[in-house]
Formats: C-alpha cells, sequence, structure tokens
C-alpha cells in the first residue's frame, strides 16, 4: 500500500508539470521506477504504457477548448509515428549513459533557447506547412519520433519546441497536440512495441494510471487557463531540470 501511494503521489506529480509544460513526465516517473526495484527494462515499458495515461488526461481537458487541426494532427502522426516503432524496437542496443548524455544536453538546449528566445511560442504564426518547408518539418518529426519511442526522459518537450519553432505554432496549441498526440497516440504505439518486446509491471498499474489521468488533466486545465506565458515559463523550468539531472544524474 505504502508504494501504491508513492507510486501516485510521483505520478501525479510528474504529470502535472509535464501537461502545463509540454512534456517531461519521465523526469520523475521514470527513475522512480528504477529506484523502486524496476530493471532499465521493465520501468521502460512501465512507464512507456502509463505515460499513455497522460494523453488520455489532457485529450479530456484539452477537447473542451481544442485548437487542434486535422491536417497538422494527420503530418505529426504520419511523420512520427515510424520513428516511434523504429525506436521502441532498437533502444535496447542503444548505449544507455551516452544516449542519456546526449539527451540531457540537448534538453538543457532547448530550455535556454528559450529563455534567450522572449516571444518564442508567444504567437500563433504558422509557416512551413507546404512544400520543401513540409518536408523539412516531417524530417524533424521523424527525429523527435524516435527519441520519443527510445529515451524516456522528456521528449515530449522536443515536439513541442519543434512546432513552435519550425511550424509556427504557439505555446498553448504545440502543448495541445503534445500531450494528446504524442502522449496518447505516439506513446500507445511505443507502449505496445515496449508491451511486447519486453515486459510490463502490470502490479504498479493502478496508481501510475490514476496518476497519471488525473495529474494531465489537472496540469492542462491550468495551461489553458493561465496562457502562453506560464506555458513558456513552465516549459523553460522543467527542460533546464531535465537537462541538468540526465547530465548529472
Amino acid at each position: 500500500m505504502f508504494d501504491q501511494l508513492v507510486l501516485f503521489a510521483a505520478s501525479l506529480a510528474a504529470n502535472f508539470f509535464s501537461a502545463l509544460s509540454g512534456g517531461g513526465a519521465g523526469l520523475i516517473q521514470f527513475p522512480m521506477l528504477i529506484f523502486l526495484g524496476l530493471p532499465f527494462g521493465i520501468a521502460l515499458a512501465t512507464h512507456k504504457v502509463a505515460s499513455v495515461a497522460l494523453g488520455l488526461g489532457a485529450t479530456l481537458r484539452h477537447l473542451k477548448a481544442s485548437h487542434l487541426e486535422r491536417r497538422m494532427s494527420l503530418i505529426i502522426l504520419g511523420a512520427g509515428l515510424p520513428g516511434v516503432v523504429l525506436g521502441a524496437a532498437t533502444i535496447l542496443q542503444i548505449p544507455e549513459r551516452a544516449a542519456t548524455l546526449a539527451l540531457g544536453a540537448l534538453t538543457l538546449g532547448l530550455g535556454l533557447y528559450s529563455v534567450l528566445k522572449p516571444r518564442l511560442g508567444m504567437e500563433h504564426a504558422p509557416r512551413n506547412w507546404h512544400g520543401a518547408g513540409l518536408w523539412g518539418g516531417m524530417a524533424g518529426l521523424f527525429a523527435v519520433g524516435f527519441l520519443n519511442g527510445s529515451i524516456t526522459s522528456g521528449t515530449g518537450l522536443f515536439l513541442t519546441v519543434w512546432l513552435i519553432r519550425w511550424f509556427g505554432l504557439d505555446y498553448t496549441r504545440a502543448v495541445a497536440y503534445t500531450l494528446i498526440l504524442c502522449g496518447l497516440v505516439w506513446n500507445g504505439t511505443g507502449a505496445l512495441v515496449l508491451g511486447v518486446l519486453g515486459t510490463v509491471a502490470w502490479g504498479w498499474m493502478p496508481a501510475l494510471l490514476a496518476g497519471s489521468i488525473l495529474g494531465g488533466y489537472l496540469g492542462s486545465h491550468l495551461a489553458l487557463r493561465k496562457g502562453n506565458l506560464w506555458i513558456k515559463r513552465a516549459f523553460e523550468t522543467v527542460t533546464i531540470l531535465i537537462g541538468l539531472k540526465l547530465i548529472f544524474g
């Protein structure tokens, strides 16, 4: 019972901040599973399954004020899902420490980049939806999908900033796409692949799912009420903390 309470509290906190900032639930949730005794591979598969509930909780809130457009949704799914499948199928072949350090440096860089760009994500100005710009954006989505399938901590943040920087979305819209499409569909695909190839700790799942759904809903609710500036500050805080955590352990 104590372990279930710990799992619920940590999952609630992790997914609340993830829904507010557009990613990063793995900063707390994944290391916690390892700390409580799960081997890396089982912890990875378990975290991926639980992270689908974050997308469900966020979807329940964002659909009430949805800014999602069908075309952009199809682009994100079509370009990103093949990367998710490839990443999830190859993760156990990648040296863990090297991948973690690289991800930490990139994540920290995202946060600092946003800090140095005060207007980043403050306005919705769509671009690169056609021609060469679209193909470049899809290549980026494939790369982010690969990271999402293979690495556990903070990869939703990469999708958020890519949608802002390349496609011209504001933070509110980018986070909605990330939480619904990445959180629900990308993570669901990765969870399916890892569930087939690996092992899931199903006995740990009730508390993780409850914390993920509730945290995702509450974080999304606060983000929609507070708007772009709050989301931007949350994004910067979470990315910098995740980057430092991954680099320095």
